[in-house]
Protein backbone atom coordinates (compact mmCIF):
# COMPACT_ATOMS: atom_id res chain seq x y z
CA UNK A 1 0.00 0.00 0.00
CA UNK A 2 1.50 3.31 -1.09
CA UNK A 3 2.00 5.97 1.56
CA UNK A 4 1.93 9.76 1.20
CA UNK A 5 3.74 12.01 3.69
CA UNK A 6 1.85 15.32 3.87
CA UNK A 7 4.06 18.19 4.99
CA UNK A 8 2.56 21.38 6.38
CA UNK A 9 3.19 23.90 9.12
CA UNK A 10 2.26 27.38 10.38
CA UNK A 11 2.58 28.69 6.81
CA UNK A 12 0.43 25.99 5.19
CA UNK A 13 -2.47 28.33 4.56
CA UNK A 14 -0.39 31.26 3.31
CA UNK A 15 1.83 29.19 1.03
CA UNK A 16 -0.26 26.23 0.03
CA UNK A 17 -3.50 24.31 0.09
CA UNK A 18 -4.79 25.41 3.52
CA UNK A 19 -4.40 25.02 7.27
CA UNK A 20 -4.03 21.83 9.31
CA UNK A 21 -7.77 21.10 9.05
CA UNK A 22 -7.51 21.06 5.26
CA UNK A 23 -4.46 18.81 5.51
CA UNK A 24 -6.45 16.42 7.68
CA UNK A 25 -9.21 16.32 5.04
CA UNK A 26 -6.61 15.51 2.38
CA UNK A 27 -5.25 12.70 4.55
CA UNK A 28 -8.76 11.27 4.99
CA UNK A 29 -9.36 11.39 1.24
CA UNK A 30 -6.08 9.59 0.54
CA UNK A 31 -6.91 6.84 3.04
CA UNK A 32 -10.38 6.32 1.53
CA UNK A 33 -8.73 5.73 -1.85
CA UNK A 34 -6.86 2.73 -0.45
CA UNK A 35 -3.53 4.44 0.22
CA UNK A 36 -1.90 5.53 3.45
CA UNK A 37 -1.25 9.08 4.59
CA UNK A 38 0.62 10.66 7.46
CA UNK A 39 0.92 14.35 8.39
CA UNK A 40 4.15 16.06 9.43
CA UNK A 41 3.51 19.51 10.92
CA UNK A 42 6.88 21.27 10.85
CA UNK A 43 7.85 24.71 12.12
CA UNK A 44 11.64 24.50 11.70
CA UNK A 45 14.11 22.96 9.28
CA UNK A 46 15.22 20.54 12.01
CA UNK A 47 11.63 19.28 12.32
CA UNK A 48 11.42 18.98 8.55
CA UNK A 49 14.62 16.92 8.31
CA UNK A 50 13.48 14.72 11.17
CA UNK A 51 10.21 14.06 9.35
CA UNK A 52 11.77 13.01 6.04
CA UNK A 53 14.57 11.04 7.70
CA UNK A 54 12.58 9.08 10.29
CA UNK A 55 9.21 8.45 8.67
CA UNK A 56 8.47 5.88 6.00
CA UNK A 57 6.67 6.94 2.83
CA UNK A 58 6.61 6.47 -0.93
CA UNK A 59 5.98 10.08 -1.95
CA UNK A 60 5.83 13.51 -0.30
CA UNK A 61 3.17 16.17 -0.83
CA UNK A 62 4.07 19.54 0.68
CA UNK A 63 1.89 22.58 1.34
CA UNK A 64 5.09 24.58 1.85
CA UNK A 65 7.54 26.18 -0.55
CA UNK A 66 9.90 26.79 2.35
CA UNK A 67 9.70 26.61 6.14
CA UNK A 68 8.24 29.75 7.67
CA UNK A 69 6.45 30.79 10.84
CA UNK A 70 4.34 33.29 8.92
CA UNK A 71 0.69 32.25 8.80
CA UNK A 72 -0.63 35.17 6.70
CA UNK A 73 2.01 35.94 4.08
CA UNK A 74 4.55 34.03 2.03
CA UNK A 75 7.30 36.64 1.83
CA UNK A 76 10.84 35.76 0.82
CA UNK A 77 12.85 37.04 3.78
CA UNK A 78 16.52 37.56 2.89
CA UNK A 79 16.46 35.10 0.02
CA UNK A 80 18.39 32.42 1.91
CA UNK A 81 15.40 30.18 2.51
CA UNK A 82 15.89 26.50 1.72
CA UNK A 83 13.30 25.38 -0.79
CA UNK A 84 11.85 22.02 0.14
CA UNK A 85 11.65 20.90 -3.48
CA UNK A 86 15.42 21.50 -3.78
CA UNK A 87 15.97 19.14 -0.85
CA UNK A 88 13.63 16.54 -2.33
CA UNK A 89 15.52 16.76 -5.62
CA UNK A 90 18.92 16.49 -3.93
CA UNK A 91 17.82 13.42 -1.96
CA UNK A 92 15.91 11.92 -4.90
CA UNK A 93 12.68 11.86 -2.87
CA UNK A 94 9.54 11.56 -5.02
CA UNK A 95 7.15 14.46 -4.45
CA UNK A 96 3.88 15.81 -5.77
CA UNK A 97 3.98 19.09 -7.65
CA UNK A 98 6.39 21.00 -9.91
CA UNK A 99 10.15 20.85 -9.39
CA UNK A 100 12.12 23.43 -7.43
CA UNK A 101 12.97 25.64 -10.41
CA UNK A 102 9.32 25.87 -11.41
CA UNK A 103 8.14 26.48 -7.85
CA UNK A 104 10.56 29.39 -7.52
CA UNK A 105 9.40 30.84 -10.82
CA UNK A 106 5.72 30.53 -9.89
CA UNK A 107 6.02 32.22 -6.51
CA UNK A 108 8.02 35.07 -8.09
CA UNK A 109 5.31 36.64 -10.25
CA UNK A 110 7.70 38.76 -12.32
CA UNK A 111 9.68 35.66 -13.29
CA UNK A 112 6.46 33.84 -14.18
CA UNK A 113 5.44 36.71 -16.46
CA UNK A 114 8.89 36.90 -18.07
CA UNK A 115 9.02 33.18 -18.87
CA UNK A 116 5.55 33.20 -20.40
CA UNK A 117 6.13 36.46 -22.28
CA UNK A 118 9.39 35.14 -23.77
CA UNK A 119 7.50 32.07 -25.02
CA UNK A 120 4.58 33.94 -26.56
CA UNK A 121 2.03 33.32 -23.77
CA UNK A 122 0.00 36.55 -23.31
CA UNK A 123 0.50 38.34 -19.96
CA UNK A 124 -0.15 41.93 -18.81
CA UNK A 125 2.59 44.52 -19.22
CA UNK A 126 4.54 44.44 -15.98
CA UNK A 127 7.25 46.22 -14.02
CA UNK A 128 8.88 45.06 -10.80
CA UNK A 129 9.60 48.05 -8.58
CA UNK A 130 12.29 47.64 -5.93
CA UNK A 131 12.39 49.91 -2.87
CA UNK A 132 14.06 53.18 -3.82
CA UNK A 133 13.64 52.62 -7.56
CA UNK A 134 11.96 55.09 -9.85
CA UNK A 135 8.47 54.60 -11.26
CA UNK A 136 7.90 53.64 -14.91
CA UNK A 137 5.85 55.64 -17.39
CA UNK A 138 2.67 53.62 -17.76
CA UNK A 139 -0.87 53.79 -19.03
CA UNK A 140 -3.54 54.19 -16.34
CA UNK A 141 -5.43 52.57 -14.74
CA UNK A 142 -2.78 50.12 -13.57
CA UNK A 143 -2.73 47.34 -10.99
CA UNK A 144 -0.26 47.10 -8.07
CA UNK A 145 0.37 43.98 -5.98
CA UNK A 146 3.13 42.23 -4.00
CA UNK A 147 5.63 40.25 -6.06
CA UNK A 148 5.70 37.10 -3.93
CA UNK A 149 2.25 36.59 -2.46
CA UNK A 150 -0.78 34.44 -3.31
CA UNK A 151 -4.51 34.30 -2.43
CA UNK A 152 -4.89 38.04 -3.24
CA UNK A 153 -2.76 38.97 -0.23
CA UNK A 154 -2.03 42.69 -0.41
CA UNK A 155 -4.86 43.40 -2.84
CA UNK A 156 -7.42 46.04 -1.82
CA UNK A 157 -9.57 48.56 -3.65
CA UNK A 158 -6.48 50.79 -3.67
CA UNK A 159 -4.65 48.25 -5.83
CA UNK A 160 -6.11 49.80 -8.98
CA UNK A 161 -4.37 53.15 -9.42
CA UNK A 162 -5.58 55.92 -11.73
CA UNK A 163 -2.69 58.39 -11.60
CA UNK A 164 0.97 58.72 -10.69
CA UNK A 165 0.35 59.89 -7.12
CA UNK A 166 -1.83 56.84 -6.41
CA UNK A 167 0.79 54.60 -8.04
CA UNK A 168 3.55 56.02 -5.85
CA UNK A 169 1.42 55.61 -2.73
CA UNK A 170 0.45 51.99 -3.45
CA UNK A 171 3.99 50.94 -4.40
CA UNK A 172 5.23 52.44 -1.12
CA UNK A 173 2.49 50.53 0.73
CA UNK A 174 3.67 47.22 -0.74
CA UNK A 175 7.29 47.97 0.13
CA UNK A 176 6.47 48.91 3.71
CA UNK A 177 3.79 46.34 4.57
CA UNK A 178 5.21 43.31 2.78
CA UNK A 179 8.94 44.03 2.64
CA UNK A 180 9.20 42.97 -0.98
CA UNK A 181 9.15 44.48 -4.48
CA UNK A 182 5.89 45.78 -5.90
CA UNK A 183 4.61 44.42 -9.20
CA UNK A 184 2.91 47.03 -11.39
CA UNK A 185 0.76 45.52 -14.14
CA UNK A 186 -1.64 46.49 -16.86
CA UNK A 187 -5.14 46.60 -15.36
CA UNK A 188 -7.35 44.02 -17.07
CA UNK A 189 -11.00 45.13 -16.83
CA UNK A 190 -12.73 42.03 -18.21
CA UNK A 191 -14.10 38.83 -16.71
CA UNK A 192 -11.81 36.50 -14.79
CA UNK A 193 -11.34 32.86 -15.72
CA UNK A 194 -9.34 30.03 -14.23
CA UNK A 195 -8.16 26.68 -15.58
CA UNK A 196 -7.07 23.77 -13.42
CA UNK A 197 -4.44 21.40 -14.77
CA UNK A 198 -4.67 17.95 -13.22
CA UNK A 199 -2.29 15.08 -13.77
CA UNK A 200 0.32 14.33 -16.39
CA UNK A 201 0.55 12.41 -19.64
CA UNK A 202 -2.49 10.24 -20.25
CA UNK A 203 -3.93 11.30 -16.88
CA UNK A 204 -3.70 15.01 -17.65
CA UNK A 205 -6.82 17.12 -18.05
CA UNK A 206 -7.70 20.81 -18.09
CA UNK A 207 -10.79 22.02 -16.22
CA UNK A 208 -11.88 25.58 -17.07
CA UNK A 209 -14.23 27.83 -15.11
CA UNK A 210 -15.41 31.42 -14.83
CA UNK A 211 -14.85 33.26 -11.55
CA UNK A 212 -18.10 34.76 -10.27
CA UNK A 213 -18.44 37.21 -7.38
CA UNK A 214 -21.55 39.04 -6.20
CA UNK A 215 -21.13 42.48 -7.80
CA UNK A 216 -22.36 44.18 -4.63
CA UNK A 217 -19.15 43.03 -2.89
CA UNK A 218 -16.93 44.97 -5.28
CA UNK A 219 -15.73 48.54 -4.90
CA UNK A 220 -15.17 50.78 -7.92
CA UNK A 221 -13.33 48.03 -9.78
CA UNK A 222 -14.26 44.30 -10.01
CA UNK A 223 -11.10 42.92 -8.42
CA UNK A 224 -10.64 39.96 -6.09
CA UNK A 225 -9.58 41.64 -2.88
CA UNK A 226 -7.95 39.60 -0.10
CA UNK A 227 -11.13 39.69 1.98
CA UNK A 228 -13.08 37.93 -0.79
CA UNK A 229 -10.77 34.91 -0.95
CA UNK A 230 -11.17 31.77 1.15
CA UNK A 231 -14.51 32.82 2.65
CA UNK A 232 -16.89 31.37 0.09
CA UNK A 233 -17.50 34.72 -1.65
CA UNK A 234 -16.27 33.43 -5.01
CA UNK A 235 -17.96 30.78 -7.10
CA UNK A 236 -16.69 28.95 -10.16
CA UNK A 237 -19.25 28.56 -12.95
CA UNK A 238 -19.09 26.95 -16.40
CA UNK A 239 -17.47 28.93 -19.22
CA UNK A 240 -19.91 29.77 -21.99
CA UNK A 241 -17.30 31.49 -24.15
CA UNK A 242 -13.49 31.44 -24.33
CA UNK A 243 -13.34 27.75 -23.36
CA UNK A 244 -10.92 26.73 -26.12
CA UNK A 245 -8.83 29.86 -25.72
CA UNK A 246 -8.55 29.45 -21.93
CA UNK A 247 -7.53 25.80 -22.16
CA UNK A 248 -5.05 26.45 -24.98
CA UNK A 249 -3.50 29.36 -23.06
CA UNK A 250 -3.15 27.22 -19.93
CA UNK A 251 -1.69 24.27 -21.81
CA UNK A 252 0.98 26.53 -23.32
CA UNK A 253 1.75 28.12 -19.96
CA UNK A 254 2.06 24.75 -18.22
CA UNK A 255 4.45 23.51 -20.90
CA UNK A 256 6.82 26.48 -20.81
CA UNK A 257 6.78 26.59 -17.00
CA UNK A 258 7.13 22.79 -16.66
CA UNK A 259 4.13 22.40 -14.35
CA UNK A 260 3.15 19.02 -12.91
CA UNK A 261 0.33 17.24 -11.07
CA UNK A 262 -1.92 20.04 -9.77
CA UNK A 263 -1.45 23.64 -10.94
CA UNK A 264 -3.93 26.41 -11.73
CA UNK A 265 -3.74 29.34 -14.16
CA UNK A 266 -5.80 32.49 -13.57
CA UNK A 267 -6.52 34.92 -16.40
CA UNK A 268 -8.58 37.97 -17.28
CA UNK A 269 -9.76 39.72 -20.41
CA UNK A 270 -7.96 42.92 -21.34
CA UNK A 271 -9.68 46.03 -22.69
CA UNK A 272 -9.70 44.50 -26.19
CA UNK A 273 -11.23 41.19 -25.08
CA UNK A 274 -7.99 39.20 -25.17
CA UNK A 275 -7.20 36.67 -22.43
CA UNK A 276 -3.98 37.23 -20.51
CA UNK A 277 -2.63 35.10 -17.67
CA UNK A 278 -2.26 37.01 -14.41
CA UNK A 279 -0.96 34.23 -12.16
CA UNK A 280 -0.02 30.55 -12.10
CA UNK A 281 -0.49 28.85 -8.72
CA UNK A 282 1.86 25.95 -7.97
CA UNK A 283 0.06 24.82 -4.79
CA UNK A 284 -3.65 25.60 -5.35
CA UNK A 285 -6.00 25.66 -2.37
CA UNK A 286 -7.77 22.43 -1.41
CA UNK A 287 -10.37 23.53 1.12
CA UNK A 288 -13.38 21.25 0.53
CA UNK A 289 -16.10 23.14 -1.36
CA UNK A 290 -14.58 26.62 -0.84
CA UNK A 291 -11.33 26.36 -2.81
CA UNK A 292 -11.47 26.63 -6.57
CA UNK A 293 -9.91 23.23 -7.34
CA UNK A 294 -12.68 21.24 -5.59
CA UNK A 295 -15.36 23.51 -7.10
CA UNK A 296 -13.97 22.99 -10.59
CA UNK A 297 -13.62 19.25 -10.18
CA UNK A 298 -17.22 18.94 -8.99
CA UNK A 299 -18.40 21.13 -11.86
CA UNK A 300 -16.71 18.88 -14.42
CA UNK A 301 -16.99 15.50 -12.61
CA UNK A 302 -20.08 15.59 -10.39
CA UNK A 303 -20.96 12.35 -8.65
CA UNK A 304 -24.28 11.13 -7.28
CA UNK A 305 -22.78 11.14 -3.77
CA UNK A 306 -22.08 14.86 -3.70
CA UNK A 307 -19.11 17.27 -3.43
CA UNK A 308 -17.25 15.43 -0.67
CA UNK A 309 -17.13 12.29 -2.82
CA UNK A 310 -15.89 14.46 -5.68
CA UNK A 311 -13.23 15.83 -3.34
CA UNK A 312 -11.95 12.33 -2.63
CA UNK A 313 -11.77 11.65 -6.36
CA UNK A 314 -9.86 14.91 -6.94
CA UNK A 315 -7.26 14.05 -4.31
CA UNK A 316 -6.90 10.52 -5.65
CA UNK A 317 -6.41 11.83 -9.21
CA UNK A 318 -3.56 14.09 -8.07
CA UNK A 319 -1.84 11.41 -5.99
CA UNK A 320 -2.29 8.59 -8.52
CA UNK A 321 -0.97 10.73 -11.37
CA UNK A 322 2.14 11.70 -9.39
CA UNK A 323 2.80 8.09 -8.35
CA UNK A 324 2.43 7.07 -12.00
CA UNK A 325 4.92 9.76 -13.04
CA UNK A 326 7.50 8.17 -10.72
CA UNK A 327 6.58 4.64 -11.87
CA UNK A 328 5.49 3.81 -8.32
CA UNK A 329 2.25 2.12 -9.43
Amino acid sequence: MKKVLLITGPAGDAQGWGDIKVTQEIAKAIKVSGKEAEIAFVSTMDEFYTAIETRTFDIVWSALYHISGKSETIGMGNGDEEWLADIFDDRKIPYIGPNAATMKALIHKTTTHEIMDANGVPVPYHYQIEPGAGLPDITFPAFVKPSYESRSVGITDNSVVENRDALEKQVAFIHKEFDQPALVEEYLPGNEYTVLMLGNGKLQEFLPGKVEVDASLFGKYPILRADLRGVGATKITPINTYTKEAIDLTRRAMEVLNCLDHVRADMRLDAKGKLKIIEVNGIPGLKPMKSWSPQMFTMHHPSADGPMEDYKQLIDHIVTSALTRYNLI
